[in-house]
């Protein structure tokens, strides 16, 4: 809640606007992907496709089995079919009998995205909109003919790996591993016998995942436990390290692509993002590991503090921003969030009263 203030403060301070309402991301373990199928009948004396058929038959596509504990997310179309005329993008409009739809559901546990709304609203904001952070962060980082051929999004953060794919303009695969940058710092911090934010700090700073890559002469400076003596060590010996790691992660990334039949989908090659990818040889890694080409996804077509948030660092934040302003025109605001502003503001002062006076 804390840091959901301060980061709200400080934009609402470098934009010079206040908010009233967020996006917030939702990603973890318990995020799951699975691929659906509705079928309804064209209404209408007509038999012409229309904007309620299209409701009828994605409705239809999420009546799937959840356990009490899951809950929907998002109900992303992929391809509709006609009759028998298959690929369709757009059914409104077309004549025929039968409409289909296949979709992508992405569910989550009830509990975990009700934590993310309650630390939002406890912080005297509305949550518009709950987003899986990877297609957030595909908003900003891929571009469109990534999406029509096939593209895999893999988006490394600190405790998990963001997993989506992308063919024919359309998500067909969503899945998280309990797997990223704060595993890579824990095995340096044990490896190299070193603080947890010392190993945080040399990842950062001298890491790389492909040892191939290190020169032989060039060393690193390990800060030691209880006080004892800095340790001067090869960097390659801190390469060794991180490079299991990483390549642990792509490999589950490519065998659980493979056991969902995705293995040759992605035409268009891998997209790595998010602040592990920034550090030395993970591209050079993933395009030993998945034998395809890989590239740095890095926010694209923004404005602003363009110089500041082209970091795969930011992938996610810039994608929430982009994804929330394509559900709203820029600078509008809607009436109920209007309402709210001058009461979010009057709560928050009201509520630093209270803190210092207890």
């Amino acid at each position: 809640m804390e840091a959901i203030k301060q980061a709200v403060s400080d934009a609402e301070l470098q934009a010079g606007v206040e908010v009233a309402s967020v996006y917030a991301g939702v990603a973890g373990g318990h995020i799951r992907g699975v691929n659906s199928r509705g079928v309804v009948a064209v209404s209408g004396k007509e038999r012409e496709v229309g904007a309620a058929d299209v409701d009828r038959v994605v409705d239809a596509a999420r009546a799937i089995n959840l356990p009490p504990d899951r809950e929907i997310i998002h109900v992303l179309p992929q391809t509709f079919v006609v009759d028998d005329q298959d690929g369709v993008r757009e059914p409104v409009g077309m004549s025929g009998v039968r409409l289909e739809a296949e979709v992508h559901i992405v569910t989550g546990a009830i509990t975990s995205v009700q934590n993310v709304v309650r630390s939002v609203n406890r912080a005297g904001l509305e949550v518009e909109d709950i987003v899986l952070e990877p297609l957030a962060s595909a908003e900003a980082v891929l571009f469109p003919d990534e999406k029509e051929l096939g593209v895999v999004l893999i988006d490394i953060g600190g405790g998990t790996t963001d997993v989506a794919l992308f063919r024919e303009g359309a998500v067909w695969y969503t899945a998280s591993l309990p797997l990223g940058g704060d595993h890579i710092t824990n095995d340096i911090a044990i490896g190299l016998r070193t603080p947890i934010a010392d190993a945080e700090e040399l990842k950062k700073r001298s890491a790389c995942a492909l040892t191939a890559l290190v020169p032989a002469e060039e060393t690193v400076d390990v800060p030691s436990v209880g006080g004892r003596k800095p340790r001067h060590l090869s960097r390659q010996v801190l390469s060794e390290i991180v490079q299991p790691r990483v390549e642990e992660i792509f490999t589950l990334v490519a065998r659980d692509l493979a056991k969902a039949g995705f293995q040759d989908s992605a035409t268009a090659g891998v997209v790595v993002t998010g602040g592990t990818s920034i550090m030395e040889g993970v591209a050079e890694v993933a395009e030993v590991v998945f034998e395809q080409p890989v590239r740095r996804g890095a926010p694209h077509d923004v404005g602003g503090l363009f110089d500041v948030v082209r970091s795969p660092i930011h992938a996610t934040a810039v994608g929430l921003a982009l994804y929330g302003a394509r559900r709203q025109a820029v600078g509008y605001v809607s009436a109920e969030a209007a309402g709210r502003t001058w009461f979010v503001r009057a709560g928050r002062r009201l509520a630093g009263w209270f803190s210092e006076i207890l």
